[in-house]
């Protein structure tokens, strides 16, 4: 039985094995010290869904598949959080989805068995219901379940309810009918290769009247929505120790922002707040982002009427 969520997220949920260096990154045929190692709940949507919970809102998940391995260790951590599992598909003969990462500071390789997995012609995600998302009052959809992310976005639509995306093509539904689109650097590389970033942005502006933001690593972020001038602002400066989930905790700020009615400048500034405060963590779903440090980062150098609402 489903229990009330304020947000629902479809997608990526993965059992993660992390691996902090000690020192730099892995060099050809020379030994690597690992620092600290961990497995715990990944993914675009896990690693959203324990951000969100740390905020303070209350999550109904769904999408990967979850088996014999996974789904203890997610059961195990969000016991005691507003996190509810109960969507979630059970494999009895599989371990479930898992991913590999190693990390030392500004770098990280990610590694699985994606490629295969996609190209098994099996669907090793759930297939949402019009009834999931009920009682919610806002979503996050991931990009990457075909026919099932489109019915996810159509139920969100059907009921009224925004939804936050990610890396979405100009010329995609998914961004089309979003809230807000987040655009990663990695998919600009992949999707729009050469171009200038004002230039990405006019293409996302005219086929949505969402929010499009585009993220840029360390250089300044551009939103805009359709009409509107570009805007850009610069991340937080922070001392980084992994940035393994921070584009999905700058996701779940995004998700929070649309929550609370936040005005785009404001949503902007504490989806990057949150990114902020991850980065300088390891490992973050250990230690996700608390809403009183966030607004405490993301107020800082505001005073007066600009300073950023508490909720």
């Amino acid at each position: 039985m489903a229990q009330k969520a304020d947000a629902y997220l479809f997608g990526q949920i993965l059992g993660t094995r992390s691996f902090l260096l000690k020192g730099g990154f892995l060099e050809p045929d020379e030994y690597s010290e690992i620092e600290e190692t961990y497995f715990l709940p990944g993914g675009e949507t896990g690693t959203a869904a324990t951000v969100l919970d740390s905020l303070g809102v209350s999550v109904r998940i769904d999408g990967t598949f979850i088996g014999t391995e996974v789904a203890p260790m997610l059961r195990a951590f969000y016991a005691d959080r507003q996190v509810d599992l109960s969507l979630l598909h059970y494999m009895e003969d599989d371990p479930g989805v898992m991913d590999y990462v190693v990390i030392a500071g500004f770098v990280r390789s990610p590694m699985g068995r994606f490629q295969t997995l996609f190209a098994s012609g099996k669907r090793w995600w759930s297939s949402p219901e019009k009834e999931d998302v009920e009682g919610c009052r806002v979503a996050a959809i991931d990009p990457y379940f075909g026919e099932e992310t489109e019915k996810a976005a159509g139920n969100c639509k059907s009921a009224g309810i925004p939804y936050v995306t990610i890396d979405c093509r100009h010329d995609s539904s998914l961004h089309r009918n979003a809230a807000v689109n987040v655009v990663s650097k990695e998919c600009v590389s992949e999707h729009y290769a050469g171009m200038p970033a004002e230039d990405i942005m006019k293409l996302m502006q005219e086929t949505t009247d969402g929010l499009t933001i585009i993220t840029q690593g360390a250089g300044d972020m551009l939103y805009a929505r359709r009409g509107e001038e570009i805007h850009r602002m610069k991340p937080f400066s922070v001392r980084v120790k992994s940035t393994l989930g921070a584009g999905d905790t700058f996701k779940a700020g995004c998700v929070y922002g649309v929550l609370h009615g936040m005005r785009d400048e404001e949503l902007v500034r504490f989806a990057a707040a949150c990114s902020g405060i991850a980065v300088s963590r390891f490992p973050l779903p250990l230690n996700p982002p608390r809403l009183e440090e966030v607004q405490s980062l993301a107020g800082a150098g505001l005073s007066g009427k600009d300073r950023m609402q508490e909720d």
